[in-house]
């Protein structure tokens, strides 16, 4: 049974540095969830428009095919997705198990970090609208919440370490222990 990891949050809270720390220390296949946008909603996003439920549901069944076809070669995958839903998240895990990381941060943090990056399709404008709509990890979900405080190398270390803590749960479920 692989593992399957994704990364969450609005944009700017560091999920593409998270899942290069994965990917890098544990082995797993990356895939960036922004890459999988047809080129339509990515037009959308860079005028500033926000993606309606219409315009994610495509988007996140590719995902989600993406992640199956990964457990049928016994892949471990760490995806980014903003996974902003409880209804995405559903999606995302639809015939298969997937785990959360749910990176959580103030808006007046994240909106600080996304005037700092460069070069994305996600302007700093949309960041309202993704925490208008955004319904944190519950406790009944499969995840964990991770503090984006501090520096990229703490929050990459703290997503690193509950991966492997939920690796170890795995394999304690699956010995029987």
């Amino acid at each position: 049974m692989a593992i399957h990891i994704v990364v969450m949050g609005v944009a700017g809270c560091g999920k593409s540095t998270v899942v290069e720390a994965i990917k890098e220390q544990l082995g797993y296949t990356l895939a960036e969830g922004g890459d999988f946008h047809p080129q339509a909603n990515i037009d959308k996003m860079s005028a500033g428009i926000p993606l309606t439920d219409a315009d994610r549901w495509p988007w996140l069944d590719v995902i989600n095919r993406w992640m199956i076809a990964r457990e049928s070669l016994r892949e471990n995958t760490v995806v980014s997705s903003s996974a902003l839903k409880r209804a995405y998240r559903e999606a995302l895990s639809r015939d298969m198990n997937v785990y959360f990381l749910f990176l959580s941060g103030s808006e007046e943090l994240i909106r600080q970090r996304l005037s700092e990056r460069k070069g994305h399709f996600m302007p700093p404008a949309l960041l309202p609208s993704q925490f208008e709509i955004l319904e944190p990890l519950s406790s009944d979900e499969n995840g964990v919440k991770i503090s984006i405080e501090g520096s990229a190398d703490d929050v990459a270390r703290r997503a690193v370490e509950a991966v492997r803590a939920y690796e170890k749960a795995q394999r304690q479920v699956i010995s029987g222990r």
